[in-house]
């Protein structure tokens, strides 16, 4: 029987490997890395590909590797809501776990993001696919940028992506500033400090937040309407 502890330093030397490959030649319009404390987790982020319906989208997915990986395949998870596949569940694709008979011990994690993608910007359904048309793929790929900014991981991970969506959504005018989130801050800490400077620093500070509160709430109500609507679709 072979060792589990050999077979964990076998999928972490691959792994590495894979890493240093994919930082030398990334995968088109994929973004991808490994967590810090978990080598066998990776998590990656699809930009939606010109002339596809998820153009402008951030898709925000995790591959989760078996200790005796390259020699059984990983789970594939899509974590960002985007019309195509059902989130937080398993994809029943070739290249994942769904498949150990059609598996080939020497793809990569290249290999595996690329038959990711093509498959994303395909029709066809399997388990873990949802139908949607592409307009509502479109409204999931305006508002993936957002939605990732939720996400601890993702902001952890992908910094510079984090900084390009932040200056989308700006110009949007979707996001306050990091400066103004300060002012904001430091605001409501002197208006309860100094109640008696007056009524106009708390009426102004409550006012943003409001904006704020409000903001979140439409966006919050935007997205429960598409996931409603493909529901029903």
């Amino acid at each position: 029987m072979a060792n589990p502890k050999r077979i964990h330093t076998t999928a972490s030397a691959r792994l590495k490997q894979d890493y240093l490959r994919i930082r030398r030649d990334p995968v088109p319009y994929i973004t991808a890395c490994p967590l810090h404390s978990n080598i066998l987790e990776w998590h990656y982020v699809v930009r939606g590909p010109e002339n596809t319906p998820y153009d402008g989208g951030f898709y925000h997915g995790k591959l989760v590797f078996p200790k005796d990986f390259p020699f059984k395949p990983p789970r594939i998870f899509m974590i960002t809501p985007n019309g195509r596949f059902k989130v937080n569940t398993r994809l029943c694709l070739s290249i994942s776990d769904f498949h150990p008979d059609t598996w080939n011990p020497a793809w990569s994690v290249s290999t595996i993001l690329t038959g990711l993608l093509s498959f994303m910007t395909e029709t066809a359904p399997t388990l873990g696919s949802i139908e949607t048309s592409d307009f509502q793929k479109r409204q999931f790929a305006y508002a993936s940028g957002a939605f990732n900014l939720q996400d601890r991981t993702f902001c952890e991970l992908f910094p510079n992506i984090v900084e390009e969506i932040q200056a989308k959504l700006k110009e949007r005018g979707e996001l306050l500033s990091s400066e103004k989130s300060s002012n904001l801050v430091q605001s409501s800490s002197l208006d309860s400090e100094n109640i008696a400077g007056g009524n106009h620093g708390i009426m102004g500070s409550t006012l943003v937040n409001i904006c704020v509160i409000l903001g979140f709430a439409a966006f919050a109500y935007t997205v429960k309407c598409v996931l409603r609507a493909v529901e029903n679709s």
